[in-house]
């Protein structure tokens, strides 16, 4: 059964013809279409307005710091193995959470917490209890067993006692970058990472009381091959985590300089890095995992797949996520929050943001406020990620509508895919077929009305 659906959810031809390039789709508008028309002071605004909202809170702290660079890594980081670098950047990361917590208030209940990075385990177990306490202090944070508290963390940089402090402090979830325990192909990418310190660390959390665990592996790195790879699936998949990412490495050294350091000739291809990805989805299924969407696999009993079923599932900066569509607040270096309809990212730099938080408590550069049709748009690209399906009298009840008028464009777009069996169209509604859900990236792409009218494709990488 479980082989019988992956060989419906991977079919070569039709990926060779439509794969390209194309966003993730964590947000829209995508971030490429944010300006710095909008700064600080529009944010402060939109956080007093928002203040007497009953909807909850997500919040996304972004800890910008490594010990080590990963060669395949495009993350906003800073490399640095000087661990007192922290505690100022936590200063001004205090400064932000009053500045903010001030202007929005303390009755809006927080049900999502995220710590990325970066890494956010290059804090020591004091600024953590630190950190947490001034969060905290400043909002209002829901008991553990009704919230998504999650952190991402490096077991190379986690004791047993770091694992219990993150736990007492209130994580219940937290997901781990793996990506291959193959030792030449971590030597290729700079990721230094044994099984034995990896599970070590998945086995503390699971003792210490962690509900939920992801692993993060990737596919199309150095020296990979579908025999190397298998072996990283096994040994990762008799460990069980609760949710698997599979996430294909792009290759954009012209956009991240560390990735610079690998040697492209080393790197499997382009039909070796789909039979990779084809074994790993057979090898997912096979194990019991459910395919929730992009390239991310979870228990079926996890609350993703509940939350699937149910058409609840939501997305945001984190992934896919059982919380609903509330606004997100962004704490930090470079990160980004949506709040109010709007999105708001802080500076990249640095001395930018010192400057603006000692300036001013906020440190917002640049975002975007969504019009009625984004949100329209937003709505229709977010239920297709989430359900790989569209019932158009839901949108037109939503936003009065006739969805086949209003989309005529997009829809006669997506007959080429409805020919080849990725989907299929009617008057009342769209369902994408097995066939299709790995190129969902794809069908989601015929509504972005920014990508249509300014062919942005060169800024994102392939799907697959």
């Amino acid at each position: 059964m479980a082989k019988a659906a992956g060989a419906e959810l991977f079919d070569l031809d039709l990926i060779k013809k439509h794969d390209k390039a194309g966003p993730r789709y964590t947000s829209y508008p995508t971030a490429p279409m944010f300006h710095d028309g909008i700064g600080s002071s529009v944010y402060a605004t939109t956080l007093k307005k928002v203040a007497t909202d009953e909807a909850p809170l997500s919040l996304y702290i972004h800890i910008p710091f490594c010990n080590t660079v990963c060669y395949y890594c495009g993350c906003n980081k800073i490399v640095t193995k000087q661990y007192d670098r922290a505690q100022p950047y936590l200063d001004l990361l205090f400064q932000e959470i009053d500045a903010v917590a001030d202007l929005v208030g303390k009755t809006r209940p927080v049900t999502q917490l995220h710590f990325g990075g970066g890494t956010p385990t290059f804090l020591n177990d004091s600024q953590i209890r630190a950190l947490m306490g001034k969060l905290r202090g400043r909002f209002q944070f829901v008991s553990d067993d009704k919230a998504e508290y999650s952190i991402e963390m490096d077991p190379r940089e986690c004791t047993p006692e770091t694992v219990k402090t993150l736990r007492e402090v209130g994580f219940n979830r937290m997901s781990m970058g793996v990506q291959d325990f193959d030792p030449v192909v971590q030597k290729a990418v700079n990721r230094i990472q044994s099984k034995e310190v990896t599970l070590s660390v998945l086995n503390d959390a699971r003792r210490e009381g962690f509900k939920s665990m992801n692993i993060d592996l990737m596919y199309g790195l150095p020296h990979q091959t579908v025999d190397t790879f298998d072996v990283t699936l096994d040994q990762i998949i008799a460990f069980s985590p609760d949710r698997i990412a599979l996430f294909n490495y792009a290759h954009l050294p012209e956009m991240f300089m560390p990735q610079r350091r690998i040697d492209a000739s080393a790197m499997p291809s382009p039909q070796e890095k789909l039979n990779i990805l084809e074994h790993s989805i057979h090898k997912l299924l096979g194990a019991g995992y459910v395919f929730i969407g992009m390239d991310h696999f979870a228990k079926p009993d996890d609350e993703l797949t509940i939350a699937q079923q149910q058409g609840k599932l939501y997305r945001n900066f984190q992934g896919y996520s059982t919380q609903a569509d509330c606004d997100l607040i962004g704490l930090g270096l470079t990160s980004i929050g949506y709040v109010g309809g709007s999105f708001f990212q802080n500076q990249k730099d640095m001395d930018a943001y010192q400057t603006a938080i000692e300036q001013g408590g906020l440190a917002v550069f640049r975002g975007y406020t969504l019009s009625n049709e984004d949100h329209l748009r937003r709505a229709v690209i977010m239920r297709l990620m989430c359900d790989f399906k569209l019932d158009f009298a839901r949108f037109e009840r939503d936003f009065d509508i006739d969805f086949n008028q209003h989309f005529a464009d997009a829809l006669a777009d997506l007959e080429d895919m409805q020919y080849d069996r990725l989907l299929t169209l009617s008057d009342k509604g769209l369902n994408v077929l097995p066939a299709g859900r790995l190129m969902i990236r794809n069908v989601a792409m015929v509504f972005d009305e920014h990508l249509r009218s300014k062919a942005k494709q060169k800024q994102f990488s392939k799907v697959l």
